[in-house]
């Protein structure tokens, strides 16, 4: 089955778009269509894919920034097992969104209070405003909204990247504790918006199970998890819940950053680390922002109850821990106690909302 991926041409600034017939640029009422009917409660295929457009990329203090935007689209905001679609109001100019990675790793860092403020000749076009933590197939992990932006003209954009809030471990331990700003020049044409950006409708494979390709550009890196082979410590188990994988490693050695007298139950001799990635299908994107709790039993008894920690490692990734006793033959259990609460783009938004726990018996 052929996939569409993004292109990124070479420069400062860059139009960013998928393979394909430019002639399917679409109206604004167009960008749109309706929703696939009987969508499943599991990522699949959207109605449509967008290009988009690269503003710049800079240092916001220890965080590598980049700015870009699409057209306004439709997209979902998460309230506990709830999801609210959020529509195209008829003043939205742009979807602005951001990037944040750490430039030494390339790692993209969740983080769930970005704000930008726009003004246009001095004048405040929107101050503070808070961009929704979100997830979509073709960029993993960003942040954005729907802005209107006051016609064509030249923006600044100042972003401010608060501090992480997520406990960070490893190389990351002592890095990320402080915010970072930085401010790009938008030149804003609503006129030439569809002569930059591509857009094309999916109706052979809208509703498939199944994911659009990640973007690929040389400038910006794209969030994944750590794929089987490059997980840190030993790989001991894998499941399956809520059309999300889950990833289970144990690490001899507890990472710096992590206290290892909280939590659980107290460990018979040096303690180890139980790591849980967990990540979307097809694209391994991490899926940040749930609370997560595990269970270990060994020949009935338990010897590990408590929460997994949200927590951003350089070789984990983003991904949820605890100081936990556990070996082979163990039973554990890993509970989702609040499903992810980040945003999502169409395709996304049945998914990571209904979990059962998930069971795996520890290997060797």
């Amino acid at each position: 089955m052929d996939r569409r991926r993004f292109l990124a041409t070479t420069g400062a600034v860059a139009s960013v778009g998928l393979a394909g017939c430019r002639s399917m640029f679409q109206t604004r009422s167009a960008r749109s269509p309706p929703l696939v009917e009987d969508r499943p409660d599991a990522v699949y295929v959207p109605s449509h894919v967008e290009g988009m457009q690269m503003v710049d990329m800079q240092m916001a203090g220890e965080y590598m920034l980049a700015l870009s935007y699409s057209f306004p689209h439709r997209f979902w905001l998460v309230n506990g097992d709830r999801t609210n679609k959020v529509e195209i109001s008829g003043d939205d100019s742009v979807h602005l969104m951001t990037t944040v990675w750490d430039r030494d790793t390339g790692m993209v860092l969740p983080n769930g209070a970005i704000r930008a403020t726009i003004t246009k000749d001095g004048e405040s076009i929107t101050s503070g405003k808070s961009l929704w933590p979100m997830l979509s197939q073709n960029m993993g992990i960003h942040a954005g909204d729907n802005l209107s932006l006051d016609g064509t003209g030249v923006y600044d954009v100042e972003i401010t990247v608060p501090p992480l809030s997520m406990r960070r471990t490893g190389g990351f331990s002592e890095r990320f504790g402080e915010s970072g700003t930085a401010t790009f020049t938008l030149e804003f044409d609503k006129s030439a918006l569809e002569e930059q950006i591509s857009y094309e409708t999916l109706p052979d494979r809208q509703g498939e199970r199944d994911a659009l390709d990640p973007m690929e550009m040389d400038m910006m890196p794209v969030s994944r998890a750590p794929d089987t082979a490059a997980m840190p410590g030993t790989v001991v188990g894998e499941g399956q819940s809520g059309d999300a994988t889950f990833l289970v490693s144990r690490l001899d050695e507890v990472p710096s950053g992590v206290d290892t007298a909280a939590g659980g139950a107290e460990t018979d001799g040096d303690p180890s680390y139980l790591a849980v990635s967990m990540r979307t299908p097809y694209n391994r994107y991490p899926i940040p922002m749930a609370a997560l709790s595990a269970t270990v039993t060994r020949d009935g008894t338990t010897v590990f109850d408590g929460e997994l920690t949200a927590t951003v490692d350089p070789g984990l990734g983003a991904h949820y821990g605890a100081v936990a006793d556990i070996g082979p033959g163990d039973e554990l259990t890993i509970s989702v106690d609040t499903p992810p609460q980040i945003s999502r783009h169409e395709g996304y938004e049945t998914a990571f909302i209904d979990f059962s726990d998930v069971s795996v018996t520890v290997e060797g």
